[in-house]
Formats: C-alpha cells, structure tokens, sequence
C-alpha cells in the first residue's frame, strides 16, 4: 500500500507545528503542500530527514509546491505548462516492490476576481497536464487542488483526455474547500488515476488552520489485472479540437491579475 497526503496549506497559514502534527500522526509514505512559500519550507526541513526525497518550489505568489517522499524520486521534472510562475510536478517514483509509477502534482489558478478573470489558465493548465499523462503511458496518479469539482466540464475533458479515473467514484464528495463554511463547501482538492491504481482509502482530515481541508488516500497497484480498464473515457469525435484550442487560450491568456 502506498499513502499520500495532499494539502493546501494556505499560505498566509502560519500553524506549522499543527500541519507537522498531522504528517507525524498519520506518516505518509509522500505528502503534497501547495501555496508553500519559503517560510513554510524552512518550517518543514525537520521532515527532511524521513522523507529524504523532495522537490521543492518555494514561491510566493501562492503557487508554492513542495513535494516530500520517502519512496525513491528517481527522477523529476517541475512544468510550467501556461505560465512562468504557475509550476506543477511530474515525478517517478519506485515503490519497495519495484513498481514505478509517475506522480504529478497540480495547482492552477481558480477563476475569481483576485486571481484570474477567467477560467482559461487553469482549464489549459489541466488540459496540458492530462495530454501528458496520455503520453506517458505509465502508471499515474495526479494529486492537488485543482480549483475545479470533478463534475465541471474542464475536468471531465481532463478525465477523457488522460484516461485516467476520478479516485472519488463510489465515496461520494469528500468536500475539501471552505473549511470555515460547512454549508458551501465543494470537492475542488480532487485525486485521478489510471486504471492500474486501486483505492483503498480516500478522505479529508482534520483542520490545520488552512481554509482547505488535506486529503488523504491510500492505494495499491495491480498492473495484471484489467478490471478498472472499462470505467475509462476516451475523448470523442471534436473534442481533441476542443482541448487543443482551451491549451492554446490557456497560454495566451494574460496573467496580469495573478498575486
């Protein structure tokens, strides 16, 4: 079994020693943050030590990325797909029993009045990142907030265009933003996969003075078996027009509005 956590620290978050906590409590084999800037990475290099793989991208502009392994990276690349200071992760990671599967971590932009005034960064940031995976031909897990429900019709031509599943099938929401307002609060911090990935586990945990709540999900991989192949979308007939035209305004889009 391999376990990830996933959190948006919020960067503005100063609760170090509680998000600390929660990776001491519940030990996962590689933890995400996102937003984390500087302060936040010289807060964490007391976890260097466990997890002596890591990738980070100190930032602060709030699209900080750090990514902590004790499983192998053997390598990595860190994309900037639509935006100069917008990064997402691709890493390869060996599991104990010599499995190697590809990691990618991914935070784009939401569409709002502080940040973008439009949706078009993200959608092509997530669009690019899932022709990736297509290309890729390995096994993948892609974790992060996507600043997007799983339901929206960029995330189901991320879906389509990767092949990958939504993690969430069959557990219903696991909503993760806002964590102040139990009453609108909706699943944007998401999980896909390829077929070869099974979950075991996948929910939210506790509070950490973050406006998101982490995401915790534990899977195993079974490449022998076909039994997940048939819950996969391919895109449809125009639709490789579509992705290939939100790529290209998702690049050209200016990014003047971003903090």
């Amino acid at each position: 079994m391999i376990t990830v956590l996933s959190a948006n620290i919020f960067q503005e978050n100063k609760e170090y020693e509680a998000f600390i906590a929660l990776i001491t409590k519940y030990n996962p084999d590689i933890f995400l943050t996102m937003e984390s800037d500087e302060h936040w990475e010289k807060a964490l290099s007391v976890l260097d030590k466990n997890y002596k793989y890591n990738v980070k991208v100190a930032l602060s502009n709030t699209y900080g990325m750090h990514l902590y392994s004790k499983l192998k990276i053997t390598k990595h690349t860190v994309h900037y797909f639509v935006a100069d200071d917008l990064p997402s992760i691709e890493a390869k990671i060996e599991t104990p029993d010599n499995f190697e599967f590809t990691f990618f971590a991914v935070h784009p932009p939401p569409p709002s009045p502080s940040e973008e005034e439009n949706s078009k960064e993200r959608d092509g940031e997530l669009l690019s990142i899932a022709k990736k995976i297509k290309q890729n031909a390995d096994t993948c897990v892609v974790v992060g907030d996507f600043n997007n429900v799983a339901w929206a019709k960029s995330s189901i031509l991320f879906r389509k265009t990767s092949e990958t599943l939504d993690g969430r099938i069959g557990r219903g929401f696991i909503s993760s933003f806002h964590t102040k307002y139990w009453f609108l609060r909706f699943p944007i911090d998401l999980m896909f996969h390829t077929p070869d990935v099974f979950i075991e586990e996948l929910k939210t945990l506790e509070h950490f003075g973050s406006d998101h709540f982490p995401i915790f999900t534990k899977f195993f991989i079974n490449k022998k078996t076909s039994k997940q192949q048939h819950l996969t979308e391919s895109l449809e007939q125009g639709e490789h027009q579509v992705v290939e035209e939100i790529i290209s305004e998702g690049i050209n889009e200016k990014s003047d509005n971003r903090n």
